[in-house]
Formats: C-alpha cells, structure tokens, sequence
C-alpha cells in the first residue's frame, strides 16, 4: 500500500515537472517567433556527449540540453521524473545530460534526437514551427507516430521507457519504465497525461 502511494506520488510529481517544461517551451517560442528551438550545438556539447553508447539506434532523446533554453523562462533547473531516476540509476542509455553549471534533465525527446549539423530530418523539430513540424510528421509517415492531425497528438517530451517489444533493447532493459505499465506524456500544445502501455511493466 504504502509503495503504491509513493508510485502515485511520483507520478503526479512528474506530470507537474512536464508541465512546468511544456509552459516554458511555449514562453520560449512566443519569443523566437512561433519557432521551436534550434540547439543542436548544445546537444553536441552536453559532458557526457552525444549518443554515449552504441547498443541504441543512431539517436539520442535525452534532453539536458532543454536546460538552458528554458533558464530564461523558469526558475526550474531540473527537469526529471523521481522514479527514473530509482528506476534507472547507473543507466547511460538513460543518464542525465548535464550542462557544466547547473541544471539536469531526465525525460526524453525523441523529436530533437538528432545533432547533424547539415540536415533536420522530417521527423525532427528543431526550428521549426508548430504547423510546419506537424507537416513533416505527416510527410515522414513513420507508422509509429502515424498521421497527427493537430499539436495535442504530437509528443514534445516523455518519461524514459524501453518497450518489451524492440529486439535491439538490451535485456535487463526490455519492459523497463519510469511508471508501472506507462508513461507521462508532454504534447506539443502543453497538455499532459499518463499514456499505458502493454509493452512496459517496472
């Protein structure tokens, strides 16, 4: 009973965290013209670098680098979940990105996951609008994300997991994630909720 009252109470503490993430993206973007941010130096330049391990798909969604976007917005320097980081402690395909001052993030966003200083690819966001993200979603036609119709079918960020699914997920990873048969969702229009999934327990 009483670690079901911490797991839900962790939980809620997560979904404010990525409230407070989702409301200083849009401060954000009110101030660079409606665009999402474009720090792909920063994603190159966290301490412990890009994509860090080689067990993992030619990405990395850890989103440290969101730190110091969103300092200007928010006195907020940690963007986590308190169950990652009991549940995933010591993971590097999970570790936090650091920025040398200050500030950490545990969440991932697997539209930003790219650092190639020459191409965006569609399924990527980095300086783009909201409507012109959600078009290149559309163009790339990934059967994962399917065909959004608007922001509030587009994760901006997400609590770590690793479905039981993916053949290329380590084993002692397989079905891991932050909550128990779930995750915490921010969308794009800064709206949040718990999303369960039968490809994860805890």
């Amino acid at each position: 009973m009483l670690t079901q009252a911490r797991n839900a109470a962790q939980k809620t503490t997560c979904l404010s965290n990525m409230r407070q993430m989702g409301m200083a993206f849009m401060m954000y973007m009110d101030d660079q013209d409606g665009l999402m941010p474009d720090r792909r130096d920063l994603k190159s330049a966290m301490p412990s670098g890009y994509r860090p391990w080689t067990s993992w798909p030619p990405s990395d969604p850890r989103a440290g680098w969101f730190v110091e976007i969103a300092r200007p917005y928010t006195k907020w320097t940690e963007w986590s979940c308190p169950s990652a980081k009991g549940v995933f402690a010591g993971r590097p395909q999970v570790r936090q990105q650091t920025l040398s001052f200050a500030g950490e993030s545990w969440v991932w966003m697997w539209r930003f996951d790219r650092n190639d200083p020459s191409v965006i690819e569609l399924d990527n966001f980095w300086g783009k609008s909201v409507e012109g993200a959600i078009a290149d979603l559309q163009a790339a036609n990934n059967p994962a994300i399917g065909q959004p119709e608007g922001p509030s079918q587009v994760e901006l960020a997400v609590d770590p997991f690793f479905p039981s699914t993916i053949p290329s997920v380590d084993a002692a990873l397989k079905g891991r994630t932050s909550h128990f048969a779930g995750r915490n969702r921010l969308h794009l229009d800064g709206s949040v909720r718990f999303i369960n999934d039968a490809r994860t327990r805890r």
